[in-house]
């Protein structure tokens, strides 16, 4: 196996087109979290032609409701919910030059389309590993949202953030290809 591949936020496009399938990737820099209640308030600015609270312009949106911090520590649990819940939303966002995003679980058709046509990429991380991921995250900011709780939009800084790639911007899907890989045995 190789060894994974570090990258530092905000992407590139070469960043993101140098990465396929099953890739294994460390993330270090500043990500964002956001779930489907935050989504439909960021699309909702995009269409009003309104200014939204980051630039997704080269980022990463995690698809993540941490549970509280202990005392002393920056965040509480930080695994990974199901992504599909951002469907509806996340090819917008990708037009808006979000580059990346955090999750588990298949995404549609039309996720998959914007990845390709706006050079983005879909990773995984594993799921029920919240406590561990939590210790790759340096700082955590609310930046919007306080309503929302745990969904509130935050600015994280992170370091060594392990995913996989499961979704490339060349139309790569690594769920299909497993299956295929399964299917042939």
């Amino acid at each position: 196996m190789s060894d994974p591949i570090r990258l530092t936020t905000p992407f590139s496009d070469a960043d993101v087109e140098k990465l396929k399938i099953g890739d294994r990737v460390l993330i270090s820099g500043v990500i964002y979290t956001a779930r489907d209640a935050a989504h439909a308030r960021l699309v909702e600015l995009i269409e009003k032609g309104e200014a939204l609270p980051f630039d997704p312009a080269g980022q990463v949106i995690y698809f993540v409701g941490p549970t509280p911090p202990k005392p002393g520590k920056v965040i509480g649990s930080a695994g990974p919910t199901t992504s599909y819940r951002m469907d509806p939303y996340s090819p917008t966002m990708i037009e808006q030059g979000l580059k990346g995003m955090i999750g588990k679980g298949k995404r549609s058709d039309e996720v998959k389309a914007a990845l390709k046509e706006h050079k983005a990429v879909y990773f995984g991380a594993t799921g029920g590993a919240g406590a561990l991921i939590s210790l790759c995250i340096k700082s955590a900011q609310v930046i919007a949202y306080d309503d929302l709780g745990p969904e509130a939009i935050r600015k994280l800084t992170v370091e060594d953030f392990p995913a996989t790639v499961v979704n490339d911007c060349h139309g790569g899907d690594l769920y299909m290809e497993g299956r295929k890989q399964y299917a042939a045995k």
